[in-house]
């Protein structure tokens, strides 16, 4: 089990805190410089954070506290820890059985039990037949196949990826990803992924933290994630389309800028009048060409075919609110759906999910709607 908790504003803010348990995948996500390489340097012992602690199969690598200053910090050599960096960093002048020998040197193995313990991950790599090429004579996937056997040769506790898979073709993608899950059913160790991919990490990950500006913000299954983000920021940095502003009122929900109430969950964690953000998944919008009692007159104004999928836009009647809703070429057909053509959209209130407009540690994350609108 991998137990990380560390804290530091300078030079760089980190607030990060998860578990990762042995077998599990589980990947950092957020925008570029949000701190998710950095998190992994700090696992490995290339980075100090100031405050906090690193404990990994039950020992403890790093504590730091603000009383007491660093308690104990591992050399990176001690850590028992395999990282594969987003360029391999394999030594060019090295074959590649001889990078896989280099984590093993101060072992001890002997000289020849290091090259039979190196050739026995490239075997397990699927290119044992490469072991004595050089780095340039090698490609991207190939190469890091080589970094991958280099990483997990001395046997660690836990196995760091940053951005292992965004170099490579598809095709080699799609085999990296077989051979990581074959890892993981034989390895049974913590497994941290770094990757700009949400779509990579909704299939690889059993768990994902959203960080951003150093922050771990949200941390959840994927589908939790995807559909029950713990605020604005974080919906945002996942890519979700629907999402939209209101006030939240003991139960009742009015969507700003469109005269519709929707009656949705009260959980009792937001206060009465609060402005907030909402979400809603695909799943809970109906889409029909007949009006109901229920449902909300649109106009679809641009659709996107790809392949099997459309994505279509639909305009909100006299709002400026747009629904992208994503149904198949078939469903489409069926609506007799072209642009300009007029729909009628029905919310399951059930799967609104409403939320804070801020992240959970900002004290302005509620903010009262009449005294907003009183200081206008």
């Amino acid at each position: 089990m991998l137990k990380l908790k560390i804290n530091q504003t300078l030079p760089n803010p980190l607030q990060i805190n998860l578990e990762c348990a042995p077998g599990q995948l589980h990947a950092l996500v957020g925008p570029s410089g949000s701190g998710k390489t950095s998190t992994l340097r700090t696992i490995a012992g290339l980075s100090q954070a100031k405050f906090g602690k690193i404990e990994c199969d039950g020992e403890t690598w790093f504590e730091a506290s603000e009383l007491s200053g660093v308690i104990k910090n591992l050399a990176p050599a001690q850590r028992s820890c395999g990282f594969l960096f987003q360029q391999y960093a394999l030594f060019p002048h090295l074959s590649a059985v001889e990078n896989v020998i280099i984590p093993l040197q101060n072992s001890t193995h002997e000289v020849s039990e290091r090259k039979e313990i190196a050739q026995d991950w490239l075997n397990r790599m699927g290119i044992a037949e490469l072991a004595h090429r050089l780095p340039s004579q090698l490609s991207g996937g190939q190469q890091q196949r080589v970094a991958l056997a280099r990483a997990l040769a001395r046997q660690p506790k836990i196995l760091l990826l940053d951005e292992p898979f965004s170099a490579v073709d598809a095709p080699t993608r799609q085999s990296l990803y077989k051979t990581l899950a074959d890892l993981r059913k034989d390895l049974n160790i913590p497994i941290l992924l770094v990757t700009h991919d949400l779509r990579e990490a909704d299939l690889l990950a059993d768990r994902i933290t959203v960080i951003d500006n150093g922050i771990s913000l949200q941390t959840a299954p994927p589908q939790v994630l995807f559909q029950k983000p713990r605020n604005s920021r974080v919906a945002e940095l996942v890519g979700i389309s629907n999402m939209f502003h209101g006030i939240f009122n003991a139960g009742n929900l009015t969507w700003d800028g469109c005269e519709k109430t929707f009656a949705v969950a009260d959980k009792g964690k937001i206060p009465s009048n609060a402005q907030v953000a909402w979400v809603i998944p695909q799943d809970g919008l109906r889409i029909s060409n007949t009006p109901t009692s229920a449902s909300i007159p649109a106009a679809a104004v641009e659709i996107s075919s790809l392949g099997q999928i459309a994505v279509i836009q639909l305009q909100i009647q006299n709002s400026s609110h747009k629904i992208e809703w994503v149904a198949s070429a078939s469903e489409a057909k069926r609506l007799g759906m072209e642009v300009g053509s007029q729909m009628h959209i029905e919310f399951d209130g059930d799967q609104i999910h409403i939320m804070p407009l801020r992240p959970i540690n900002d004290p302005r994350r509620f903010v009262d709607h009449q005294s907003a609108a009183s200081r206008q």
